[in-house]
């Protein structure tokens, strides 16, 4: 049995994650989804809690034929035991998934196998432009899996982003 460990932030999971779990799906019996920066939320950048995330993955994956758990991954400033940490807090796997040069370079430097897959229409298929479309009152349905419309709508979700974006500031 090979178990795989793909993170990602998920603000929020989009198309994109879940076209990558389809591909990673086709490698490994069970996926373990770390959910990085667990610990922020209600920003611009992380509008969305580890909780909230949590139900986005789930109820996307609830069809899947993959057996998937999603681990909270709190933020560790400290690169050179960030492994350790991710290790610490999810069940045991055999291969990472990532895209992410940083994290591709951790993993290799603690001996794991890390699989990178091609990007999905990343030009749209990216958090940051799913959030702006969700400030701006644009389309962002569409770059999601019905799930995540579902949860972002029981949780006021447009509302929150929209009112975190809004600044204070006078300009200065």
């Amino acid at each position: 049995m090979t178990r795989g460990f793909y993170i990602g932030r998920f603000q929020p999971f989009h198309n994109g994650h879940r076209n990558m779990v389809a591909r990673i799906a086709e490698d490994v019996d069970e996926l373990v989804l770390g959910i990085g920066s667990a610990d922020d939320s209600h920003s611009v950048r992380n509008p969305f809690t580890a909780g909230e995330r949590i139900m986005m993955i789930t109820k996307s994956l609830v069809d899947t034929d993959l057996v998937t758990y999603a681990v909270p991954i709190e933020d560790l400033d400290r690169n050179s035991v960030w492994v350790s940490h991710v290790q610490s807090m999810s069940p045991d796997f055999d291969v990472a998934y990532s895209n992410n040069p940083l994290v591709i370079q951790l993993f290799r430097e603690a001996s794991i196998e890390v699989r990178q897959s091609p990007m999905f229409n990343r030009e749209v298929l990216e958090g940051s432009e799913v959030r702006q479309r969700m400030i701006e009152g644009e389309d962002w349905e569409s770059l999601v899996p019905d799930a995540v419309v579902e949860v972002v709508d029981e949780i006021g979700g447009i509302e929150r982003i929209q009112m975190i974006s809004n600044s204070d500031s006078n300009g200065e």
